[in-house]
């Protein structure tokens, strides 16, 4: 008891040197917090969704992941409903006819589908939507002009009923009316619905009348899904995917459950990272205060505190400053979790914050970590203050225990560190990403505990360079600022290793991703010799928009170009599904690959193919071979190797080709894929002619975008810019916890020279020159860590890099304008965390600064 109220008057003694620390706490729990809040809310609202939409069973066609991608849904036959309706224990069976690749413009051709990535699907109308939605405007579809539209869709586009719509999908476009609006009972995470009559959805949405996408079956009185199934499954026979809702609910929640699990861990993963930077700051905190309390500690050794009650009470401090921080991190987290719910609904994704979900583990975790992080990260501290020994209270508070940095420190910092960069060299120059990645993997692990261990020797050096740089322009005061840099090495390094780890994830990241724009650039360059390269942005492209491409002038040729499954049987008897790059002949002239044997554009020939050279010698097989190539829902070919390719290539990499017609030869009319993309290439000297002619073509269609190789290009760097600033984003915090700890450290040190600081202004210091030499120290500290994070960040970069090279991706580029820019920024930083503790410093009272002990 006398241990506990002893740490609670020093805690309350020392709140507001606490207080960072308690912040840097905080953010750490809050970002945990926030992201089990919010992926368990998202979760939580598909689980509502889904259970609102799913009928007591559904019949579907069966499951085929190597299906042709038409552009169609796959159908199940509509004589089926007959046999479903005398299936013992169904009440009643209601046919769905479902698109979700299709497309919808209002009336300035704007899509009005979200930009979430989210699809925009077309259903028809039936008793069973009654269960999800209610039609608050209007009423049903009852002809094939009309349209019930989702009321959020129509709130973010200004849509109300009258509008007209065109709708686009792969059986052809056709424009509706809206005549009704659709509400949800439950939150609509993003996805645009249009509900159509049945007759209208069935005949343009899947393009058949004698099929539909599915059936969902209502259960009569007294019959359990179970029994429901077992009885239409004997109905109807095994042909068919036949689930109850359960299964359907767990079905649709697998798929959006990966995605959650993707984004919960890669959150969690930058959480742990703001965390670790954070214990950084809980050492230098608990090392800064025992040394202050040097005296104090021995004075009550002297009285008759034990070691193991001085530890227990500075460990007390901690399990206060955890808890504390903790509780507040909590709370934090809530509205980290609401932030984020409204930054996905800005970008298209609507969550109810109605639907917020906190389930009973979530403070716990967040208190767990919070308090076990500080009590450990206290636990060295915490240790060199039970060695304090009652002789301490006869003298002077000196240089602290950690005051230098240990020989035998040093030896294994410096191990860890060959270790890591012998990794990283093996991880370089691996053949085989495998391997490579484990090399990686260890060494970023290695250099990066092992620069965190030796941090105090490489200030010793590092510092003394920086300064005689950038700290000895400013004489006398510069000095002062690098001797007090220099006095406590492991507490300078320490706080630099917290601005350290982020800023060499920063680094290692705009390395790759630099790497990885340029080499898909330089393969673009080196292999697409089209002109423009046509594509839709949310989907396939339609007869209708491939004749709209066609119609253009200026343009010397078009390529279509779309992939086709198919199971290759080797002459060794072996025997994949593999994926054939099936295009118009001209496609050997838009893409420059280099073959080893024979010309690409012999893979165009009659019922001929290429195989690129490692699928070859894997399997055996040589130039003029012949293989046996079923056609997924078609007939058997056999296709004979007119062309090898080499395996060095990005674009396309490992691809085998052969003409669009011989894959049309052997696949039944409504099973051919639809198109991916086309490629053209201008008339000579008609480029600009042909990219206006372009773009006229396809203004009906706002899905599909017309670029050129330098669009493209940009296209490739906008969406590595996009992650990366993401990421950046999420690591922001991490590096805010750091400059935390630059705050903290020079707060701490201001109140540890208080005497030292009162002498200087005694015999002459100004307050102006005082402040300038505590931020000179800030700066000092700054650079030494972006220095080394910036170093590490780059080695880990460019070792991954060598392993992208395994993958086409050959050139290391190095963004020094970023990597300086982050160096020159941190200096910025280090100055702005040093505005307080430097105002507070220069207020100080001269005599009383003296006087303290």
């Amino acid at each position: 008891m006398t241990v506990l109220k002893t740490s609670l008057r020093n805690f309350v003694a020392h709140k507001g040197r606490m207080a960072l620390s308690a912040v840097a706490v905080l953010l750490s729990v809050a970002f945990v917090c926030g992201t089990l809040v919010f992926t368990d809310t998202m979760s939580a609202t598909f689980d509502k969704l889904f259970a609102s939409t799913a009928s007591d069973v559904s019949v579907a066609a069966p499951k085929n992941d190597n299906a042709q991608q038409t552009g169609r849904p796959q159908t199940v036959p509509a004589s089926l409903q007959a046999k479903l309706a005398k299936a013992d224990g169904v009440a009643k069976v209601e046919p769905h006819a479902t698109n979700q690749q299709i497309t919808a413009a209002d009336a300035k051709n704007k899509n009005i589908g979200p930009t979430s990535g989210a699809p925009t699907v077309g259903t028809n109308w039936d008793d069973s939507q009654k269960k999800s939605v209610d039609i608050t405007s209007g009423h049903e579809p009852r002809g094939p002009t009309e349209v019930v539209l989702d009321s959020d869709t129509a709130d973010k586009h200004g849509l109300k009923p009258g509008d007209t719509l065109r709708v686009m999908a792969a059986p052809g476009d056709f424009k509706v009316t809206i005549i009704g609006l659709a509400t949800y009972k439950t939150t609509n995470p993003g996805a645009a619905i249009l509900y159509f009559d049945t007759a209208t959805a069935q005949s343009k949405l899947l393009g058949t009348t004698t099929g539909y996408s599915g059936y969902g079956l209502t259960a009569a009185a007294g019959v359990s899904d179970e029994q429901l199934k077992k009885n239409v499954t004997a109905a109807i026979g095994t042909g068919y995917t036949v689930h109850t809702a359960a299964e359907t609910k767990a079905e649709n929640k697998k798929d959006v459950g990966s995605f959650l699990d993707v984004m919960k861990y890669a959150l969690l993963g930058f959480a742990g990272i703001a965390v670790l930077v954070g214990i950084f700051l809980i050492v230098n905190t608990f090392s800064m205060l025992v040394a202050q309390r040097t005296r104090e500690i021995g004075l009550m050794r002297a009285i008759g505190s034990s070691r193991k009650q001085v530890n227990r009470s500075v460990l007390a401090e901690a399990l206060l400053l955890g808890v504390v921080g903790s509780l507040l991190g909590i709370g934090g987290g809530v509205a980290l979790a609401v932030g984020l719910m409204e930054l996905m609904g800005s970008m298209g994704m609507k969550l109810d914050t109605s639907e917020l979900t906190i389930k009973p583990t979530t403070p716990l975790i967040g208190l767990a970590i919070g308090v076990v992080v500080t009590v450990l990260a206290a636990y060295l501290p915490a240790r060199r203050a039970g060695k304090i020994s009652p002789m301490a209270a006869l003298r002077d508070a000196g240089t602290p225990a950690d005051g230098k940095a240990g020989k035998v420190r040093a030896a294994i910092g410096l191990l860890l560190t060959g270790a890591g960069a012998a990794a990283l060299v093996a991880g370089g120059t691996a053949d085989q990403a495998s391997a490579g990645s484990a090399f990686l993997g260890l060494g970023v692990l290695l250099t990066l505990v092992g620069f965190v261990v030796v941090g105090p020797l490489l200030a010793s050096v590092v510092v003394r360079g920086l300064s005689v740089v950038v700290l000895r322009l400013f004489g006398p005061v510069g000095r002062l600022a690098e001797r007090n840099a220099l006095r406590n090495p492991r507490r300078t390094g320490g706080t630099a290793s917290a601005l350290m780890i982020g800023l060499a994830l920063v680094a290692a990241l705009s390395v790759v991703g630099s790497s990885m724009v340029a080499s898909a650039t330089d393969q673009l360059d080196k292999s697409v010799g089209a002109d423009f390269i046509i594509g839709g942005d949310t989907g396939p492209l339609s007869p209708a928009m491939v004749k709209a491409v066609r119609s253009a002038d200026h343009v010397a040729h078009f390529t279509e170009y779309t992939g086709v499954n198919a199971k290759i049987t080797t002459p060794d008897g072996t025997t994949a599904t593999e994926r054939l790059t099936a295009a118009t002949p001209t496609y050997a002239q838009d893409l420059r690959i280099e073959t080893v044997r024979g010309k690409l554009s012999d893979a165009y020939a009659k019922d001929a193919m290429s195989v690129p050279e490692g699928w070859a010698k894997d399997h055996g097989v040589k130039l003029g071979d012949r293989l046996t190539v079923a056609m997924v829902d078609g007939r058997t070919a056999k296709l004979k190797i007119n062309a090898i390719t080499t395996d060095d290539t990005t674009f396309d990499k490992g691809a085998m080709y052969t003409d669009i017609a011989t894959a049309k030869r052997y696949l039944p009319a409504d099973k051919v894929p639809a198109i991916s993309m086309m490629f053209a290439k201008a008339e000579d000297g008609q480029a600009k002619e042909a990219a206006a002619a372009l773009k006229a073509a396809v203004e009906d269609y706002p899905q599909i975008e017309v670029r050129d190789q330098a669009d493209y290009k940009e296209l490739i760097k906008g969406q590595v810019d996009q992650l990366l600033n993401m990421i950046y984003g999420l690591l922001a915090l991490a590096i805010i916890v750091a400059v935390l700890g630059v705050v903290n450290t020079l707060a701490l040190s201001v109140v540890e020279r208080t005497r030292e600081i009162g002498l200087m202004r005694a015999i002459g210091l100004s307050r102006r020159q005082l402040r300038r030499m505590i931020r000179l120290e800030s700066v000092v500290i700054a650079l030494f860590g972006a220095l080394l994070g910036l170093g590490l960040g780059m080695a880990w970069g460019m070792t991954a890099q060598k392993l992208l090279a395994l993958q086409g991706l050959g050139i290391l580029e190095i963004p020094w304008p970023t990597i300086t820019a982050v160096f020159l920024g941190s200096a910025l930083v280090g100055l702005l965390a040093a505005l307080v503790p430097a105002f507070r410093a220069g207020r100080m009272n001269v005599l009383n600064a003296i006087a303290t002990d």
